[in-house]
């Protein structure tokens, strides 16, 4: 069975800002680009009905790259931050050269430096040359509340495979070669605030419902039940929503569809060029 970790998706605020810092800074590239006229049915945007836009960025093709999906929403301003995420940790060595050509700030905590994406995302940093033959992306680090549940829902439930623990956080995938979900014990309550995010993973189209099945019969919540989301002039794809025991939103989607959906345009980043000009030009007008 085929299924592998997919992307991160973040709601950001600033646009401009935010896609010079994976461009220039993280040095990633622009795999797709759209824009949507209304909310996706799938509150891939987030609980808006409005005009939006989504940017995939990454190291390499989504077919072999974990990446990150970057929504816009015109017209709101201001996301709030909770404690839900915690960060993405990548290797290379290029970003905090990056980082020190463009003055940009960079921290440390617990002797990993790491620098902060417009709207507060933090991506640790691991020191060492960036891999040519895999991808950078290590892992994404979100809270848990009680380790031994998220273990039973993301393993025993999602079928994610357990590759490190200890008493205050767990590692999990699909597989060795691909980006893990790192889970950590903040012991405190988890507030995803209005800037929470959702991580997205491909597992063959049918298995969807099996999967959905299984986690409403142990009584986990389904935020979007089994739908097939139509894109135009490109591939239909079906996917499920999980919310796992913290409230996490997992998005689970057919791994067929998505391999041809997801195909790198090369003229995203253009496109994407055009509306950030003619957006900025809006604001400014008013």
């Amino acid at each position: 069975m085929t299924c592998r970790a997919l992307h991160f998706v973040f709601k950001i605020a600033e646009r401009t800002k935010t896609i010079k810092f994976f461009r220039e800074l993280l040095g990633m590239k622009i795999l797709r680009h759209e824009e949507f006229t209304q909310g996706c049915e799938a509150a891939c945007n987030g609980p808006y009905d409005n005009r939006w836009s989504k940017t995939m960025v990454g190291y390499g093709p989504e077919d072999t790259h974990f990446v990150i999906e970057l929504t816009y929403n015109y017209g709101v301003d201001d996301y709030k931050l909770g404690n839900d995420f915690l960060g993405i940790t990548l290797k290379s060595s290029k970003v905090l050269e990056n980082a020190k050509s463009l003055s940009w700030p960079v921290d440390v905590e617990d002797n990993m430096s790491y620098v902060v994406a417009p709207g507060g995302y933090k991506f640790y940093v691991i020191d060492e040359p960036q891999p040519v033959d895999k991808d950078p992306v290590v892992n994404v680090m979100l809270s848990s509340t009680n380790l031994t549940k998220s273990m039973k829902f993301w393993n025993g439930i999602l079928g994610l495979n357990i590759f490190n623990q200890n008493e205050s956080s767990i590692e999990l995938g699909f597989g060795e070669d691909q980006a893990k979900l790192k889970l950590r014990d903040i012991g405190e309550p988890i507030n995803h605030a209005t800037g929470y995010g959702r991580i997205a993973f491909a597992v063959p189209t049918s298995e969807l419902e099996s999967y959905q099945e299984n986690a409403i019969n142990n009584q986990y919540k389904i935020l979007t039940p089994f739908v097939t989301l139509d894109t135009p002039g490109k591939a239909s794809v079906s996917v499920v929503i999980f919310a796992d025991p913290d409230g996490h939103e997992i998005c689970f989607v057919g791994d067929k569809e998505f391999r041809e959906l997801s195909q790198f345009d090369a003229s995203s980043e253009k496109q994407l060029d055009k509306y950030i000009v003619k957006d900025e030009a809006r604001k400014l007008k008013n």
